[in-house]
């Protein structure tokens, strides 16, 4: 019979895990170089009431894995986010991170990142106003 025990403890560096060669290397480095360039773009807007629980670059990283695999769906990019090892390793999630819910891509990064468009809920989370979605 075929059994499977789960372990206590798991030592998986996912930097190890994905190979040296493998084109998302590439990208990412890129992905990140653009990103730290925009790191004040990001925290202008919560500036007054803290940052979203989400940081931009993880979920700008997600979308762009969305697009890169033809991922039909948020529901279907989580899916794949809690099990990939290597989307985890992209978006920039420790092995033992939860995934945060869908909805979270499909507000507009317009009212995500413009203060005047976007309006703040209490303990410091921000609502799109046309969406009222992330709240």
């Amino acid at each position: 019979m075929d059994r499977t025990r789960g372990t206590l403890f798991s030592y998986v560096d996912l930097e190890e895990r994905v190979p040296p060669r493998h084109p998302l290397r590439t990208i990412r480095r890129g992905v990140n170089d653009a990103l730290a360039s925009l790191g004040g773009e990001f925290a202008g807007p919560y500036a007054a009431h803290g940052r979203s629980s989400i940081p931009p670059e993880r979920l700008i990283r997600a979308s762009l894995l969305q697009l890169l695999y033809s991922v039909r769906s948020e529901r279907q990019l989580m899916e794949q986010m809690d099990y990939n090892l290597l989307f985890r390793w992209f978006v920039g999630l420790g092995i033992d991170d939860p995934v945060w819910g869908e909805g979270r891509l499909g507000i507009d990064p317009a009212d995500q990142f413009n203060p005047e468009r976007a309006e703040p809920r209490g303990e410091g989370r921000r609502c799109s106003r046309r969406t009222a979605t992330g709240c």
